[in-house]
């Protein structure tokens, strides 16, 4: 995908190059007002249109290194009940024609703003709360969980997670075994940074130099899974989360829908893939106005079959911590 920050080059070949944090705010400024442009009454804006309006805005936040968000503006007309699948039908901020792109590469332009470099110790634990919203599809039965997790830094240790309330106690990896995101920062940090390096990266177990269009429905749907679990992970390397979001963007079909709500009652667009029937019911929650990332979407089905509940959910509180059971 062309860089969108590469289209402005004629606005003035004598300026300084962006680098740095400097060209994460300006992309993310850019990406905002083109979103605000398409929002406007012609139906079909030009994309050089839409950059013609972002480019005093990149100016200024190429000397300030301020970034404005787009306003909320107009609301859908009527107010319904929220639906119990997540989908509301309150008033909420017009998505117009703002694609699922513009909302990822949104994300992770904020993300490479918001991030801060971490790096914990192997003998440290990571510390997480969750909030799971869940709501049984035919009574409209909801339940509220809050689970806590305490994962060992380099996987040596026992970690404490929790699902749906339950406690689980996980024991060390024994050689050869491995799990999906990486427990060990020494793994994740291993990760490309770069999106298309890392979709055939994950889709493949390992350093690939199978180019993504050779990818067919299966591998799309491979990486499209394997990349919305590694976003359920707290705390991620540096440039790996902005790098998620991007690859994200890449594949196929993804799609975005307004009016969706999160657990904590946030309204925004779900970001979804209606390729494959085990995913377009799971959605990732962004802000449509700021493009931070709210929380996630997604179904599950009871171990008799005659209940489907859908579950929202969000991290509220994370941390990097000395010992197990600590809190920040």
């Amino acid at each position: 995908m062309t860089d969108e920050l590469e289209l402005l080059r004629d606005w003035d070949a004598d300026a300084d190059p962006l680098t740095g944090p400097t060209r994460a705010k300006a992309r993310y400024r850019l990406l905002n007002a083109i979103a605000r442009a398409q929002q406007h009454s012609d139906p079909a804006p030009s994309r050089r249109h839409a950059l013609r309006l972002a480019t005093a805005a990149v100016v200024a936040v190429a000397t300030t290194g301020t970034a404005v968000l787009i306003t909320r503006g107009d609301t859908d007309e009527g107010d319904h009940p929220d639906r119990a699948d997540g989908v509301s039908g309150t008033a909420t901020p017009r998505m117009g024609v703002v694609s699922a792109v513009t909302v990822l590469n949104g994300a992770a332009a904020r993300t490479g703003m918001d991030e801060k470099p971490v790096a914990p110790r192997d003998d440290q634990f990571i510390y997480s709360k969750r909030i799971i919203k869940e709501t049984e599809l035919r009574t409209g039965a909801v339940t509220t969980y809050e689970d806590v997790n305490w994962d060992s830094v380099d996987g040596s240790r026992r970690s404490l997670t929790m699902e749906l309330g339950r406690v689980i106690w996980e024991e060390p990896l024994k050689k050869g075994e491995s799990v999906w995101p990486p427990r060990e920062w020494s793994k994740l940090k291993q990760l490309p940074t770069d999106p298309r390096e890392l979709i055939p990266y994950i889709a493949g177990g390992g350093p690939s130099r199978r180019s993504i269009s050779d990818f067919g429905a299966e591998k799309w749907f491979h990486a499209y899974f394997m990349l919305g679990e590694l976003l359920k992970w707290p705390v991620l390397p540096q440039g790996l989360r902005s790098a998620a979001y991007r690859a994200l963007a890449l594949v196929p079909g993804v799609e975005a829908v307004p009016g969706v709500k999160d657990s904590a009652g946030r309204t925004g667009v779900g970001i979804f893939w209606p390729e494959n029937p085990f995913a377009k019911n799971k959605y990732l929650i962004f802000d449509p106005a700021s493009y931070a990332f709210l929380g996630f979407r997604d179904e599950r089905t009871s171990a008799s079959g005659d209940k489907t509940y859908v579950q929202l959910s969000h991290v509220v509180d994370w941390a990097i911590v000395d010992r197990m059971k600590q809190r920040p």
